[in-house]
Parts: structure tokens; C-alpha cells; sequence
């Protein structure tokens, strides 16, 4: 018989309620079964717990730069990186991120991975981080690269070897992708499908997936957008299979899909010289045969010289197609099931140029757990993104009616400044007439005058 609740002790004590269930339920454990089943439980706990290799949201405001190392690399102008929630956002202190400020620079910053990534064999590899470009980006990079342990923080460059380089790239408005890259075997390999990435001033949320089956998928705003297999969208391998470089051309192979037709005759009226005498040009009057030589016309173009005559083309009823070489197997082939597998990450680096400053990078993470990535994604990116665009939409209503009232004074200027002048010239034209008048009546004072003059005289 089960003993009271109330007697339990111990490990009994801790999972009374769940004791009191399995009772309630007819299910009867004993002592020992259940403290089995707990210490089962916490192992089950323990062991599905996410590995975080790497996380960042910039929470403590200044004190990133006692984590993230600047490059000093030689022949580089490095931009200043500062903490920043942007001109809009939902939460100041929550939205803040690390932001690039100086127009036409590299930015070049790396952390080290607070549990560094020595094989993801058997495991998922996730890295998500947001980004947000609110200075209307038109040339520059907006991506992270995971590094190995190789990497010399303080030298870090556009040729430092990588693991991963995954994120926005924008140059122009025809190249915007998302660039997931690859280095396998000491070659970067390119993602072969396009992404489009987004390119208006909010905020956006990138996450790769690598899972251990060899897929992968890329999400933007936590939606997908892309998926697929390693091996069908990345060259990672050589091709089964290449064409038999000893192979050579039959001698009798007819690749000529068209003949000319045997029974076809030119017509007799065909030959035409090219060009002719001009029928129209006359000797000019004073050409001097003895002088001047023969005299010839002009040539002009023929209008009815046809070119050179060919017989019609008909279907070549032996035509063979195109030759191609016989496939043979690829010698450098192999197969590689564990093509996924990253080892030997250290640190991840923003490592791009920036014609235009003003992203914000925020909320990076690297982790083996796709759930715990898209719940945080939830908790942070999506709690945030709603509140971000009312105040994005209300920043520009307020300067959609600054540019109006502007518009409106700049009219209301000009329509005063034309009244002005107006008014201008109607007082300009009385003062004109009233010289005149002025200057007609001078003239009458003196001709009276002189015949006054005159008069005495007589």
C-alpha cells in the first residue's frame, strides 16, 4: 500500500505532486521508482539544454568594447563603431546595437566566442543576428564571419581566412543577396540560388541553419526563405562524372543540320556587277581629254547586283547532332556525407565597407539549437519589430508635414515677393508718367520764356 504524502521525505518529498497524480491516476510508484524517474527527468533536462556558443545584444551599453577587439590592420581606415538605438525603436535600452558612423570606411571588430566550436558533428549550427540600415544603404556590407582560432583579432582584414560568412550585401540597386559562404578545403564557396535581402530602414532578423543531414535553411524575419541540400546549391564536391578528355570526333560524324538542295540552279540573270557608271553624270565643260585624260563617270551601287548566289538550304536527313565526348567517371571524385561539420571556431567579426554609415548590428547569436534561436528570435526581434515600424511611420508622417508646412511658407514667400514686385512696377510706371508730364510742361515754361524774350527784343 502507498504510504501517505504527508510521510514522504527526501527525493519523495521534491515529486510529491507528481506522486500525487500517478496515485490519483491508479498508477503506483514505489520509493525507488520514483526517485529513478526524477533523477531520469533532470539528466533529460541537462542533457537538451542549448549550447550557446556565442551571444551579444549589447544590453551593457558601453562595455562591448571590453569583448570586441578593433583591428589595426596596416593600410586600412577603419570607422568608428558606437552603441546606438537609431533615429526609431521600440525600447532604447533593448533596440541599442553597435553601429557604424563614418561615411566610405572599413569596419573590422571581432569577439571571441564565449564556448568556441570545436566540431558540430551529429549537431545543428545556428547564427542569427539583426541588422538594421536607417540610413537608406545603397553600397555596403551588413554580414558577419565566423573565424577559426588562427585568427589575429587585432589583424583582422577582407583576407583573413574564414569558416562562414553569412548576412546583406548591398552595391547598387540590382545587388542586394543575402551571401552564405562557405570555406571547404581552402576555397569560399557561393551560395548558388539568389536570396534578395531587405533593403528598407527597419530592422531585420538573418538566420542560418546547418543541420546534420546535410541541409540547411535561411530564414529572414523568422520566415523562411531559402532551403535546400549542401551538395545541390554549393560546389563542394567535383562532379561524378566528366567528359572523356582522350574521346575525339568520329571523321564521318555529320553535325551540319542544313545542306544546300542539289536540285537548285541560279538563274541566269544573276551575275551583276556590284556597282555601275553613274547614267546620270555628264563630262564636265571644260574636262581636257589632252589634259586631264579619259574622261570617266562616277560608279554608283548596282540596284540589281544580288550578292553571291547561293543554292537554298534543306534538312540534312544524316545529320547526327551535336557530337559529345562519352561521360566517364571523375577520378577526383568522393563522396563527403559530413559536409556540414564546421570545426575550429573562435570568434565572430564584422568585417565589411560601408560607402554609407549608419547600420545597426544587434542581438548575434551562434547556437546548436534552432528552437532556442527562433524563440529568442520571438522574444527580442519580433516583441520589438511592431513597435519599431509605428514609430518609423509616425517619424516620417512628422516630416511628410514639416516638408508640407516648408513647401507651404516657400509658396506663400514667393507669392508675396511677386505681389512686391508688382507693385514695384505699378509705382515705377506712375513716377514714369509723371516725369513725363513734368518735362512736357518744363518744355511749354520755356518756349514761353523765349517768345517773352522775343517780344522785348522787338
Amino acid at each position: 500500500q502507498e504510504p501517505p504524502l504527508e510521510e514522504s521525505s527526501g527525493i519523495n518529498a521534491e515529486y510529491g505532486e507528481f506522486r500525487e497524480v500517478c496515485c490519483r491516476s491508479r498508477f503506483i510508484l514505489s520509493h525507488g521508482q520514483v526517485a529513478i524517474f526524477a533523477i531520469s527527468c533532470l539528466f533529460f533536462l541537462a542533457s537538451s539544454d542549448p549550447t550557446v556558443y556565442f551571444r551579444e545584444d549589447f544590453a551593457d551599453q558601453d562595455g562591448w568594447t571590453s569583448r570586441w577587439v578593433q583591428s589595426e590592420h596596416a593600410g586600412k581606415e577603419f570607422g568608428k563603431l558606437e552603441i546606438s538605438s537609431g533615429e526609431f525603436f521600440h525600447d532604447e535600452v533593448k533596440d541599442a546595437g553597435l553601429k557604424t558612423t563614418e561615411n566610405a570606411r572599413f569596419y573590422g571588430v571581432s569577439a571571441a566566442l564565449s564556448t568556441p566550436v570545436e566540431s558540430t558533428e551529429g549537431k545543428t549550427l545556428v547564427v542569427q543576428f539583426s541588422i538594421k540600415h536607417e540610413q537608406k544603404i545603397d553600397c555596403g556590407g551588413g554580414y558577419l564571419k565566423l573565424f577559426p582560432s588562427s585568427l589575429e583579432p587585432k589583424d583582422l582584414h577582407g583576407d583573413a581566412p574564414y569558416n562562414i560568412m553569412f548576412g546583406p550585401d548591398i552595391c547598387g540597386p540590382s545587388a542586394r543577396r543575402v551571401h552564405v559562404i562557405f570555406n571547404y578545403r581552402g576555397k569560399n564557396l557561393l551560395l548558388k540560388k539568389e536570396i534578395r535581402c531587405k533593403d528598407d530602414e527597419l530592422t531585420h532578423l538573418y538566420t542560418l541553419i546547418v543541420r546534420a543531414d546535410n541541409t540547411y535553411e535561411v530564414r529572414i524575419d523568422n520566415k523562411k526563405e531559402q532551403s535546400g541540400k549542401l551538395e545541390e546549391d554549393w560546389d563542394f564536391l567535383e562532379p561524378k562524372e566528366i567528359a572523356d578528355p582522350d574521346a575525339k570526333q568520329p571523321e564521318n560524324w555529320d553535325d551540319n543540320p542544313f545542306l544546300d538542295d542539289p536540285e537548285a540552279t541560279k538563274p541566269e540573270d544573276w551575275e551583276q556587277p556590284e556597282t555601275i557608271p553613274d547614267p546620270d553624270a555628264k563630262m564636265p565643260e571644260d574636262w581636257d581629254e589632252d589634259m586631264d585624260g579619259e574622261w570617266e563617270p562616277p560608279v554608283i551601287d548596282n540596284p540589281d547586283f544580288k550578292g553571291e548566289w547561293r543554292p537554298k538550304q534543306i534538312d540534312n536527313t544524316n545529320y547526327q547532332g551535336e557530337w559529345e565526348p562519352e561521360m566517364i567517371a571523375n577520378p577526383n571524385y568522393f563522396e563527403d556525407e559530413q559536409l556540414y561539420i564546421q570545426k575550429d571556431i573562435k570568434y565572430v567579426g564584422i568585417d565589411i565597407w560601408q560607402v554609407k554609415a549608419g547600420s545597426i548590428f544587434d542581438n548575434i547569436l551562434i547556437t546548436d539549437d534552432e528552437d532556442f534561436a527562433r524563440n529568442l528570435a520571438k522574444e527580442t526581434f519580433e516583441a520589438s519589430a511592431a513597435g519599431e515600424k509605428e514609430k518609423k511611420d509616425a517619424k516620417d508622417e512628422d516630416e511628410r508635414k514639416k516638408r508640407e508646412d516648408e513647401r507651404k511658407a516657400r509658396e506663400a514667400a514667393e507669392a508675396e515677393a511677386e505681389a512686391d514686385d508688382e507693385q514695384e512696377d505699378d509705382i515705377e510706371d506712375d513716377e514714369s508718367a509723371f516725369a513725363e508730364d513734368a518735362e512736357v510742361e518744363s518744355s511749354l515754361n520755356d518756349a514761353e520764356a523765349k517768345a517773352e524774350e522775343i517780344k522785348d527784343e522787338l
